[in-house]
């Protein structure tokens, strides 16, 4: 109950100190389904972490805010960002502050990351980009941070080939969107199960994301304190987040 107490002390703390006009993320209703969504803007420190300076596995929320503590800095929000291996290694492309750490995947395979089309979500020094990975492959970006997921959910405005509109499949649902532009990521998650044609219609036609990516399912979590959200479950492999200085500001 103390543990309960602390959490909860700390997540009203967080949003009380946040301005309401300088929120990151928030709730969203779109096709009677539920979704949390969190906005970043191109130039703000966006990174991928996945181990400490040991080469140990993160995994948590709370080990990446212990990371980020140590720079003077704190996470703003944070989810899971692709899929990993019973290691928590990245299934496919990999590269943290310019470094590739997992080599890119380009052929089919089992589970949702070789429903090909699969893509990478990039994140660029001045601008975001989610690619389709033999696109990608042929581009190869300089990113600072990429990791590599899947199956796509928009490609360049069109909702994956094989997403069905009647599918029974449902599951809580998270992932990435891109604006045309580049110049702002969208982060998503399902309050609910939804299934992938639910979810990729948020990005196209209630974002007005003209790419977008998966990152997971049964396993999705959020880390939010403007939401009151801190989700727990066991440890993750990749972790998107975004760091800021404690009055907020984003670089």
């Amino acid at each position: 109950m103390k543990r309960t107490a602390e959490v909860a002390l700390a997540l009203a703390l967080a949003i009380w100190s946040v301005p309401a006009s300088s929120q990151t993320c928030h709730d969203q209703s779109f096709e009677g389904a539920r979704y949390s969504v969190c906005e970043v803007r191109a130039g703000d420190d966006l990174r991928l972490f996945l181990d400490d300076a040991e080469g140990q596995r993160l995994g948590t929320f709370d080990r990446v805010e212990r990371e980020l503590s140590a720079e003077g800095r704190t996470l703003r929000f944070a989810m899971n960002a692709g899929m990993y291996h019973p290691d928590r290694s990245p299934v496919g492309y990999y590269v943290e502050a310019g470094e590739e750490k997992a080599r890119l995947v380009r052929s089919a395979g089992p589970g949702n990351f070789g429903l090909l089309p699969n893509g990478v979500f990039c994140i660029l020094p001045d601008a975001f980009a989610v690619q389709e990975t033999l696109a990608f492959d042929a581009a190869r970006p300089a990113c600072r941070y990429a990791t590599q997921s899947g199956p796509m959910l928009v490609i360049s405005g069109s909702l994956h080939p094989r997403f069905l509109p009647g599918s029974d499949s449902r599951f809580v649902r998270n992932g990435v969107g891109v604006t045309a532009d580049g110049k702002t990521a969208y982060f998503a998650i399902s309050e609910g199960p939804v299934t992938f044609h639910e979810f990729a219609r948020l990005f196209r036609d209630g974002l007005k994301a003209s790419d977008a990516l998966y990152f997971d399912g049964n396993i999705s979590r959020l880390y939010a304190p403007e939401l009151g959200r801190d989700d727990f479950g066991f440890p993750m492999g990749p972790i998107v987040g975004l760091a800021t200085t404690p009055d907020g500001a984003g670089n």
